[in-house]
């Protein structure tokens, strides 16, 4: 088989086009493989599909997948043509993408790569700037985002998550049945928020079944403004609760670790991790010590049982079950003289609904808090974004269940 014959079959290559020639650069350590169209083959506009006259042809160039130890270029005169709609246009390759300067085949493989290592990692791989493997991923992106039927989950999930220091965040929405992302938005107010359930039709909205989120106003608002019967259907799911509860915990800490350290009196210094462990996941060596510290007439201690009676609402049995622990508990958190403990039980008592929405239905965040330490893995993987759309593209790659492949790629891969 002829060298010429031998790439045809390789890169798949089709009448009207034909490989012209193969050249071999040793010192460059490439292969170069030349394509042309057949001067006597129609043309059409790749606009709109009209027969159209040839204007001239542009020499344009594709890395591929490398041949042996050379890298392997494909050379093609790609004609323009002159429509009478739309002007003088370059028409389609069936090897690669507009716009891309790889075949379909290899920007598969650099898409494979991206989901096991970094754009920088990636990039010293298969010897590409950083900026064309990021190219690849943002064209990936937004081939996937085009091509998915985006549907109303039965239950949903919103969060935010850090973009970087000095409180910037975006907001991250979820089907947590499946543990994919479906929206990423700028920062965590209401329109983030808002512009997802603007996706969706009033009858699409009322199916959605349960709504877990934290106890933040803006996405509480959006939510009711936009969902059918919000208030049965917002659910703030126990990991949130338990959040605020061990935040509130350590203020009690901390303050009253300064108070005993003025009297030279050590005795929570070095216990902040302690009290954040659940009882049952405490380490052993740890145990004795923490047990000792409980059994202390210490104000941390105090607010440490309160932060676990306030979880015994999740054993309850049913709704009213629940509420009748809330009531007992929240009597005893007002009265305990804790300012931290006071405030999160006012504000859980403001919210109590969406509390019990959680307890009967059984949804949790946890999903989302998955996602969200992936989020914050891959952030730290690449040290940083340069920017949010580069940060929203990541997720979306990694995360959102997309289609990502080029559309020509199944044509070159059969072959």
């Amino acid at each position: 088989m002829r060298d010429t014959e031998l790439y045809a079959e390789i890169l798949g290559v089709r009448r009207p086009w034909r490989v012209s020639g193969v050249k071999l650069e040793l010192e460059g350590g490439a292969v170069e493989v030349l394509v042309e169209h057949g001067v006597e083959e129609a043309l059409a506009c790749p606009e709109c599909g009209a027969p159209s006259s040839r204007y001239d042809k542009r020499e344009r160039r594709w890395r591929h997948l490398d041949t042996c130890q050379y890298r392997t270029i494909l050379v093609a005169q790609v004609p323009r043509v002159r429509c009478s709609e739309h002007g003088v246009k370059t028409i389609r390759v069936p090897w690669s993408e507009p716009g891309s300067s790889f075949t379909a085949l290899f920007e598969a493989l650099v898409i494979d790569w991206l989901r096991a290592a970094t754009t920088q990692a990636v990039a010293q791989r298969l010897g590409l700037s950083w900026d064309q493997v990021d190219g690849v991923m943002q064209r990936a992106v937004r081939r996937g985002l085009a091509r998915r039927q985006l549907e109303m989950p039965q239950q949903l999930g919103v969060d935010e998550t850090s973009f970087q220091k000095r409180h910037e965040y975006v907001t991250v929405v979820a089907d947590l049945e499946r543990g994919v992302v479906q929206h990423v938005a700028d920062g965590r107010g209401k329109a983030a928020l808002e512009v997802y359930y603007e996706g969706f039709s009033e009858a699409e909205l009322a199916e959605l079944e349960t709504v877990a989120m934290d106890m933040w106003g803006p996405y509480i608002a959006a939510t009711l403004a936009a969902v059918p019967e919000a208030e049965t259907k917002i659910a703030f799911d126990k990991f949130h609760v338990a959040m605020h509860l061990g935040q509130a915990v350590d203020k009690v800490r901390r303050e009253e670790n300064r108070a005993l350290r003025e009297l030279g009196d050590e005795t929570l210094t070095g216990t902040r991790h302690l009290w954040l462990y659940h009882p049952d996941r405490l380490p052993a060596e740890r145990a004795v010590h923490f047990s000792e510290l409980v059994r202390k007439a210490l104000k941390t201690s105090r607010a440490w049982m309160l932060k676990e009676l306030a979880m015994e609402m999740w054993e309850a049995r049913d709704r009213q079950s629940a509420q009748e622990i809330f009531a007992a508990w929240y009597s005893w958190a007002i009265r305990s003289r804790l300012e931290p403990i006071k405030r999160v039980a006012r504000m859980l008592k403001r919210h109590l609904q969406g509390v019990l929405n959680a307890i009967a239905s059984g949804v949790t965040n946890a999903r989302l808090e998955g996602i969200n330490t992936v989020i914050q893995g891959l952030k730290r993987a690449a040290r940083g974004f340069r920017n949010r759309d580069r940060f929203r593209a990541a997720i979306y790659f990694h995360l959102g269940a997309l289609d990502l492949y080029p559309d020509s790629f199944t044509h070159s891969n059969s072959r």
